[in-house]
């Protein structure tokens, strides 16, 4: 399958770094990968919440999600040691999937907002990818990737706001945004 899996991320404040991961996913199943798509801040409740989660489970065999998070939006204001539970227990969960050399695509969905909160060391995410199976692709998403991940990653893409309908007070909608 693959000769050399890289390390990307998706980061910035625009819409559409989960979604683009989703997309790529979706492209290595349809070549017969195995996907892991690992959600950091989304609680097991989000499996009827989120489209694209409930959808996976239908349509895709080659794809498994597991999810580690409290069903709610995790800020630097609202933070308590729960959360700081679920990053750790979803990160022990990371590192044994990405040395179980069962999968050519981890996506490490909102990994970025972990290690920016403190609820991951940046040392742990660093040596961990750096020592991954040479085949795997790594993906992390979420705003505010850490300058030390974006200097060891292959490709760095930043989503940029230019309009959003969320400023006209436009709330998060079914099907489009979850």
């Amino acid at each position: 399958m693959l000769e050399h899996g890289y390390i990307q991320i998706y980061t910035g404040d625009g819409k559409g770094k989960t979604t683009a991961s989703l997309g790529l996913a979706l492209r290595a199943i349809g070549h017969g990968w195995k996907v892991l798509i690992i959600q950091f801040t989304k609680g097991e409740q989000a499996n009827n919440y989120y489209g694209e989660i409930a959808s996976s489970s239908k349509l895709m065999p080659n794809l498994e999600v597991a999810q580690f998070g409290l069903d709610r939006v995790v800020y630097s204001d609202n933070i308590n040691m729960e959360d700081y539970k679920e990053a750790k227990k979803g990160w022990q969960f990371t590192k044994e999937a990405i040395n179980s050399g069962k999968y050519q695509l981890i996506i490490l969905d909102e990994i970025n907002i972990c290690a920016d909160l403190g609820m991951i060391k940046i040392s742990e995410i660093k040596e961990t990818l750096k020592n991954k199976p040479q085949n795997l692709e790594i993906v992390l998403t979420g705003r505010r990737a850490h300058p030390e991940l974006v200097a060891m990653a292959h490709l760095v893409t930043e989503m940029q706001p230019i309009k959003h309908y969320f400023n006209m007070g436009v709330m998060a909608r079914k099907g489009i945004e979850y």
